[in-house]
């Protein structure tokens, strides 16, 4: 099985002989992936839905895996014990439904040594949740499926201050490690910014908060582009 350009991302962050959950397992590609290819020692695989659990369950199966893959039905982290994992990934959910997660089951969350979070929606409140609960952003990747860009996020335990609210925008690594699809990712949302602008001027009065936030967010994101890419233009 090839892995997708953004679950295999998601698969390359995993360290070396951990012991990983997968929270919303789906077919579970991603566990027999790091079975198969060694990275992971064991593996459990969770969903809260029968029918992609069962999806997972027979695809381990065939693979004959099920003595290093263990495949549990549940919400969120509640199918694991506490110290049984060191690797949490949470992929394709919303970023609200994942701080959710993390939030609800803290004594498996304070637990595990580093989470690798790939919110489909609302990556910015996802990363002030984690700069807000004692979490450290340490790596972040982008990954491209047609047209669409997937964040993942590294987080371990502890603090890091952010200077500035544009970094729940735009990661701070994903800049500071100038990511391959870096360019096109903020060309796309500084264009998505302007749009937004541009429909309120039509719709409403330019004087009101959201249009002075969407404002000062497009104009960050603009120095961040033309610090990194002006040259290239």
């Amino acid at each position: 099985m090839k892995l997708t350009p953004r679950l295999l991302e998601i698969a390359k962050m995993v360290d070396k002989n951990s012991i990983v959950a997968d929270i919303g397992t789906d077919h579970g590609y991603i566990p027999v992936y790091l079975i198969e290819n060694k990275i992971s020692k064991k593996v459990i695989a969770c969903d809260i839905n029968k029918a992609p659990l069962q999806s997972a369950i027979d695809y381990i199966n065939n693979k004959k895996l099920q003595n290093k893959i263990d495949t549990r039905l549940g919400n969120g982290l509640s199918p694991l014990n506490e110290n049984e994992v060191d690797t949490v990934i949470i992929a394709g959910m919303g970023g609200i439904l994942i701080q959710n997660i993390l939030e609800e089951n803290k004594n498996i969350s304070k637990k595990a040594e580093k989470f690798i979070l790939q919110p489909m929606v609302a990556s910015s409140e996802l990363r002030k949740y984690l700069y807000d609960n004692n979490y450290k952003i340490t790596d972040e990747k982008l990954a491209r499926e047609d047209n669409r860009y997937y964040e993942i996020i590294v987080a371990k335990k502890g603090q890091e201050k952010v200077k500035d609210e544009i970094y729940y925008e735009i990661g701070k690594k994903l800049i500071e490690k100038n990511d391959p699809l870096l360019k096109p990712f903020l060309e796309k949302k500084i264009n998505k910014n302007k749009s937004i602008l541009k429909n309120i001027e039509k719709n409403s009065s330019k004087e009101n908060l959201k249009y002075n936030q969407i404002k000062n967010r497009l104009s960050k994101l603009e120095v961040i582009y033309n610090d990194r890419f002006r040259k290239d233009n």
